[in-house]
């Protein structure tokens, strides 16, 4: 069963940045598409940015031009670069494949308030 251990959150004022990070226990060369996913309170988890194995990517019109997605497959992580955070984008943020695998990991809070 992979394992997805999600890090990176925490507290910013609005307008600050965060860059969370996934290290998964499987080789990303064996998966074509990761992507992060957040779920805020009261809310259904939604895809947030996805990137594939040749580094095409896409964003939830949400956070474009403010979110990065990135892989690096032989360190099995996957990072989102966060600027420009609203507190609408308080939520957790979790990683996994696209689509997603059946188990979770425990997700990394990100809360953004002044």
């Amino acid at each position: 069963q992979v394992q997805l251990v999600e890090s990176g959150g925490g507290l910013v004022q609005p307008g600050g940045s965060l860059r969370l990070s996934c290290a998964a226990s499987i080789s990303l060369f064996t998966i074509r598409t990761m992507a992060w996913y957040r779920q805020a309170p009261g809310k259904q988890r939604e895809l947030v940015a996805a990137i594939t194995s040749t580094g095409s990517t896409n964003y939830a019109d949400s956070v474009k031009g403010r979110f990065t997605i990135s892989r690096d497959n032989a360190k099995n992580t996957v990072y989102l670069q966060m600027n420009s955070l609203k507190p609408e984008d308080t939520a957790v943020y979790y990683c996994n494949k696209q689509p997603p695998f059946g188990n979770w990991g425990q997700g990394t809070q990100v809360t953004v308030s002044s």
